[in-house]
This record gives structure tokens, sequence and C-alpha cells, in this order.
């Protein structure tokens, strides 16, 4: 499972740097963070990046994991996501 999480989140920033626009990671991210989006909806926003059953599983059991977390927990993981995007080593992309 955790291979299949470095992939997808791998996958997304060449995605960006191709030319689709950086909007999808940070959705893909919102929507992690965001409690009251629920798993089906969760999916549903990433089903172009997803090749198969299995992996829809294994993202449900990520969501699953954000979901079970505090909004403490959250406000601290979106700050740091923040600190990465403005940080220099993201600034050529």
């Amino acid at each position: 499972m955790k291979l299949v999480v470095v992939l997808m989140l791998s996958a997304l920033p060449l995605s960006c740097y191709a030319g689709s626009g950086c909007a999808s990671m940070e959705d893909m991210i919102d929507n992690t963070l965001d409690p009251s989006v629920t798993e089906d909806q969760y999916i549903e926003g990433l089903e172009g990046f997803i090749p198969g059953d299995n992996t829809e599983q294994y993202l449900r059991e990520f969501k699953q994991c954000f979901l079970k977390q505090s909004n403490r927990t959250l406000s601290t993981f979106r700050d740091m996501m923040d600190k990465i995007y403005d940080s220099s080593l993201c600034a050529s992309y």
C-alpha cells in the first residue's frame, strides 16, 4: 500500500509539470485533508488517476487514515504542505 501511495503522489507532480495544472494536486490534497469529504467523493475526484480496483481500495484506506485524525493534526499537515510548496526546492515548478 505504501508503494501505491508513493507512486500516486509522485505521479501528480509530473502531471502538473506536463501541463495539466497543479490544481489537480492541490484539489487532491485539499480533499484528502477535508473531513467533510467522504471516501466516495474522494474516489470520484481521483477517477482519472486510478488504474484499477486495488488502487481504489488503497485510496479508500488512505482517506480513512486522514478521517481518523484530529482537526489539529489535519491543520498541521496542511501547514507542512504549504511550507513544502513555498520552499525554494519547489520554486522551479
